[in-house]
């Protein structure tokens, strides 16, 4: 009897425990986890890099989805990290704001001055998320804190030279419009050149699984969001995964001799929960391998 009363109080014991454990993982993803910002770096190694645009850093933030638990504070610890890194660009591939955040003209203010605050060499770019269609205001916050619109359209970035890269970006694909179409600019201007044109071509969008999509891709380098790489995840795998990010949702994939690296993002969505996927913004640095 008393050997049966012992092994009730260790089961009981143990239940306790792990309930413990459970409760603090439940807490730590609620309360902790969101509101953390970590850093990835990547050096990208590609002999069309020439020497003006040896070490060019480009920055990659995505999906700050705020309003829901992304906030001024934060958006301030942001930028403050992000211009101690000294970009040369810094580009966002969509969702800016969730699509339950409840917008006026004060919190378009606010997004608008914290993102003003950017500083970068050559300039910012943006395009919107499936939850930024949503709103008619984010067209006035990205104009108005300095990023250039890249939606359906194409820049070229110089250096120190007259050799040039084009950065092109594809809208949501929640406006049903197919990739050739929304990027059919942008390769009209890259194949134009016979000789002479862009040393590299750079790609935003925010559902990466479109690439597959694009017929004429002359991208070296696309740069999506939208995955969240799960937002909840096992140690070793996402558990759920959003249409449009279900076939490439980790860090990066090397599509024959194009990069493809994609923002694990800084906010989340759907619920205020984040577990073994820190919010984090990457930094990419362009070398040639060459040299």
């Amino acid at each position: 009897m008393a050997k049966k009363k012992n092994k009730n109080i260790k089961i009981i014991k143990t239940t306790i425990k792990i309930l413990i454990i459970i409760s603090l993982i439940i807490a730590y993803g609620y309360y902790i986890e969101p509101k953390l910002i970590n850093t990835h770096e990547y050096q990208i190694k590609n002999e069309r890099i020439t020497k003006n645009f040896e070490g060019f850093k480009i920055v990659h933030i995505s999906d700050i989805h705020y309003g829901r638990v992304f906030n001024k504070k934060q958006m301030q610890k942001l930028v403050k990290s992000i211009n101690e890194q000294k970009p040369d660009i810094v580009v966002l591939t969509g969702d800016l704001i969730d699509k339950d955040t409840k917008i006026d003209n004060k919190l378009v203010e606010e997004i608008s001055i914290e993102l003003s605050k950017i500083e970068t060499v050559a300039g910012k770019y943006a395009i919107n998320g499936n939850h930024d269609l949503k709103f008619d205001e984010w067209t006035n916050i990205i104009t108005n804190s300095g990023f250039k619109n890249l939606n359906n359209t194409y820049d070229t970035i110089y250096k120190k030279g007259y050799n040039f890269m084009v950065i092109a970006g594809a809208s949501t694909f929640k406006d049903k419009q197919g990739i050739n179409d929304k990027l059919k600019p942008a390769l009209d201007f890259i194949n134009s050149f016979e000789k002479d044109g862009s040393i590299y071509n750079i790609l935003l969008m925010h559902e990466p699984d479109y690439i597959d999509d694009l017929t004429d891709n002359k991208f070296n380098l696309i740069l999506a969001g939208h995955s969240h790489a799960g937002q909840v995840r096992t140690p070793f795998a996402p558990i759920i995964l959003p249409t449009g990010a279900t076939k490439y949702y980790e860090k990066h994939y090397k599509l024959d001799d194009k990069d493809l690296y994609i923002s694990n993002g800084l906010g989340v969505s759907e619920y205020n929960f984040r577990i073994f996927n820190t919010p984090s913004y990457n930094i990419y640095k362009l070398t040639n391998k060459t040299h």
